[in-house]
């Protein structure tokens, strides 16, 4: 049996006037940070100042969460159902994912609204068939921006409890390598919310395809001498329906959710290599939440994870 006492979060904001604030957020995950020992991290996932111009045009600069799928940019347990996120918000988009850079947002018309950012890329040089892009973040510190990578999304909100989303994230991310070669990474996203009455549906879809794929194997083989065997192309999505079948203003709220999930870090390969089964998983989730209060979870799931590896 494993206590783990998994995050700490610290949010900090402050309004400077009605046209400028400052929004961030610390995390300390695993209790304690010992020197450079895997015991535990913080991260400073938010750290940015909005100036607000109007409503359909504001700039946002400082340490910004990529604006990809449902849960990145809404990542604490309160508002997603599960005691973990699932995994395509897990290997594919790499939750919780979080860059230096500068950018645009607003609304515009009825029911639309807009992200919009120039940030520092992903480091090829980290990535895996199992983890996928997660550990290629370079997370704001001394980030390498010779090429900036750009990212967005749409968001169409203008039926009642549907929200509609589509996003991107595109950039060149072969810096580390000498001689430096082109590895350009392009991630496209849907996804959508409906509710209703308690009831709630959800669905996810991402795909990233990573170009010179070969490349980037031979690179890593000559550094580590074992070939990788990076996928080009990774794919996943989820489907998800829940129910708050219980609402009391005194005691709280009680939901209940049923999920598939799916991630493939390895959907498309390079000619001539082969993929291996294992990094073809899904998970099968269902659970109970307990809000006492809208912003306090208590949560429980049985998950079946699995893999197409017959082993």
């Amino acid at each position: 049996g494993v206590l783990d006492f998994r995050r700490f979060v610290l949010l900090f904001t402050h309004r400077f006037s009605d046209r400028i604030r400052f929004v961030s957020e610390l995390e300390l995950e695993h209790a304690f940070v010992e020197g450079l020992e895997d015991a535990g991290e913080i991260e400073l996932e938010q750290a940015y100042v909005d100036f607000l111009l109007s409503r359909s045009f504001n700039v946002r600069a400082g340490m910004v969460l990529i604006p990809v799928g449902i849960i990145n940019e809404r990542h604490e347990p309160p508002v997603y159902y599960g005691v973990e996120r699932p995994l395509v918000d897990t290997v594919l988009v790499p939750t919780t994912w979080f860059e230096a850079g500068a950018g645009v947002h607003g609304e515009l018309g009825r029911g639309w609204r807009y992200r919009a950012y120039v940030i520092s890329p992903l480091n090829a040089a980290r990535f895996s068939p199992e983890e996928g892009v997660r550990e290629a973040r370079q997370k704001g510190s001394e980030t390498n921006a010779g090429r900036v990578a750009a990212t967005g999304r749409v968001e169409y909100l203008g039926l009642r409890g549907l929200t509609a989303g589509a996003s991107f994230w595109a950039g060149d991310s072969g810096f580390e390598f000498r001689p430096v070669f082109d590895v350009p990474v392009r991630l496209l996203s849907a996804d959508a919310r409906y509710s209703r009455r308690g009831m709630e549906f959800r669905a996810e879809f991402v795909d990233i395809s990573i170009s010179n794929a070969d490349q980037l194997n031979g690179a890593l083989t000559r550094r580590i001498g074992v070939d990788p065997n990076i996928g080009e192309g990774m794919r996943g999505g989820l489907l998800e329906a829940s129910h708050r079948f219980y609402s009391n203003p005194r005691l709280g709220e009680i939901g209940a959710f049923v999920r598939y999930d799916k991630a493939n870090t390895q959907a498309r390969m390079p000619a001539g290599a082969v993929p291996l089964p294992e990094f073809n998983r899904d998970a099968f989730v269902v659970g109970a939440t307990y809000w006492p209060d809208p912003d306090i979870a208590v949560k429980m799931d049985y998950v079946i994870a699995r893999n197409r590896s017959s082993v």
